[in-house]
């Protein structure tokens, strides 16, 4: 019997009007009602999850979101993080520096908010798709008190394709690189990535890896499929990704995660 149920976000459980389906909706509460545990995992900042989570009422007092990709696992309700790692200045000033060498935009999240050189199309759209403030900083010369979070090179897919293609070897060394839209190249401490972050929440809950089911989509998704006892690709993912995965769901727009609760947990308690 499946205990745990993580979910990416957008491409996943949220169709392309960044909506949770009736059918999805009503096919978590059923798994809710039999006692699996129902955790958002996505790249998102903390605040650009949590409507989400009050929509489906993820605020019991063990409910769990995973948010900047496996960076910081907290309590939904009471707030207890469970874990957080952090990025520091002297990683934003070496992608800072290879970002001008490679002729891409970036970006940095703060745990409220997103900072930037100067604005751009997408950074314009990681703020107002999440509601966090924006602010034009200049990277040679942040604060040193400053929490950064994550770092990303946003840009145009084919601009991101050729920065990915001509990125150094020891980028790979010093952090955990992802791909979480056409658009988004993701930079994290070595040690963060999805997988990690429910690695650790399954831990503290006391769920073996083979009671979890991890959903999602695009790279930044990779690792928690390959951890999981069923790692599933919507039928929407990356073809990366659809390699990896145990079995492949229905599209976002088709409630390829109902199909998966109904398949893999709804159905075995009838």
């Amino acid at each position: 019997m499946y205990k745990l149920v993580a979910l990416d976000m957008d491409g996943t459980l949220l169709n392309k009007d960044k909506k949770i389906s009736s059918e999805n909706y009503e096919a978590i509460q059923k798994a809710r009602s039999m006692g699996v545990k129902v955790v958002l995992a996505s790249g998102r900042p903390l605040k650009g999850i949590l409507r989400y989570v009050k929509d489906l009422n993820l605020l019991d007092e063990d409910d769990y979101v995973i948010a900047y990709n496996g960076a910081l696992v907290q309590n939904t309700r009471t707030g207890e993080v469970i874990s957080k790692i952090t990025m520091s200045i002297g990683d934003v000033e070496y992608l800072y520096n290879l970002s001008k060498k490679l002729d891409v935009n970036i970006h940095a999240l703060t745990p409220d908010r997103v900072i930037a050189p100067r604005n751009s199309k997408y950074t314009q759209y990681e703020a107002d798709s999440n509601d966090i403030p924006l602010e034009i900083v200049d990277f040679n010369s942040l604060d040193s008190s400053t929490t950064i979070v994550k770092i990303m090179f946003i840009d145009e897919p084919e601009i991101i394709d050729r920065v990915v293609a001509n990125l150094p070897k020891e980028v790979y060394e010093k952090y955990t690189v992802v791909r979480s839209e056409g658009f988004y190249l993701e930079f994290l401490d070595k040690k963060v990535n999805k997988g990690a972050g429910v690695k650790t929440l399954a831990k503290a809950l006391g769920i073996d890896k083979d009671e979890v089911i991890c959903v999602g989509d695009a790279g930044n998704d990779i690792h928690m499929i390959k951890y999981a006892g069923l790692g599933v690709a919507m039928g929407n993912a990356f073809p990366e990704v659809k390699k990896i995965a145990d079995y492949v769901t229905r599209t976002n727009e088709e409630d390829g995660v109902a199909h998966v609760i109904k398949k893999f947990i709804l159905s075995q308690a009838s």
